[in-house]
């Protein structure tokens, strides 16, 4: 897998060349969503230690007349499902990779309670620094089930190298493209090897 100065080098630059479009949908955030303008949220990075994840703000805080908040579709406009599907609302997270919270490449980053259901999945899972991108992420991502992205990202941990983390890098820009769609292959890969718990 690539060392910690590959991935701070990576996202230096990311953010140097992404710092304009950066502005420009963070001023789209205030003036669509209000404030505050970035999303943060504890989750479980490696080793599971605790970090503070930061993305660009997709929701509106609507609630209903308990003041219980209305299901995420009901308070995802129009322009916080473009940054979803278009992961600009990830960009921000270039920052925790600075901050050695996060890689490039890894398991996306989940709620505490959400890893200590896992178990020892979870602490598997925890063994490797979380990504912005994963190898679940270009072989479904939404399509899939819980089940599946775990034992994805249980084959990630388990095969991890500098190659598997350049071919996800190369396809992460294609889903994005094309659309996602699920890699029967690599599922029945993850499956076989028994990568599901």
């Amino acid at each position: 897998m690539m060392g910690r100065g590959v991935n701070c080098a990576v996202a230096f630059a990311a953010l140097m060349l992404m710092a304009l479009p950066m502005m420009l949908i963070g001023l789209a955030v205030l003036a669509f969503l209000g404030r505050p303008i970035l999303f943060r949220q504890r989750r479980i990075g490696l080793g599971g230690r605790a970090f503070e994840l930061v993305k660009f703000r997709s929701m509106r805080d609507t609630r209903d007349a308990a003041g219980q908040p209305l299901p995420d579709e009901a308070r995802t406009p129009a322009m916080g499902r473009l940054l979803r599907q278009s992961r600009l609302d990830e960009l921000p997270e270039l920052w925790n990779i600075l901050r050695g919270d996060m890689a490039l490449v890894g398991p996306r980053p989940l709620l505490p309670p959400t890893i200590a259901a896992l178990g020892r999945a979870g602490a598997t899972r925890s063994s490797v620094r979380p990504g912005i991108t994963g190898l679940a992420q270009v072989s479904g991502n939404t399509l899939l089930s819980m089940e599946e992205k775990l034992a994805l990202d249980l084959l990630y941990v388990q095969q991890r190298g500098m190659g598997l983390d350049l071919w996800i890098m190369v396809h992460t820009p294609l889903m994005m493209i094309r659309g996602e769609k699920i890699d029967s292959v690599l599922l029945e890969k993850a499956h076989a090897g028994g990568h599901n718990r």
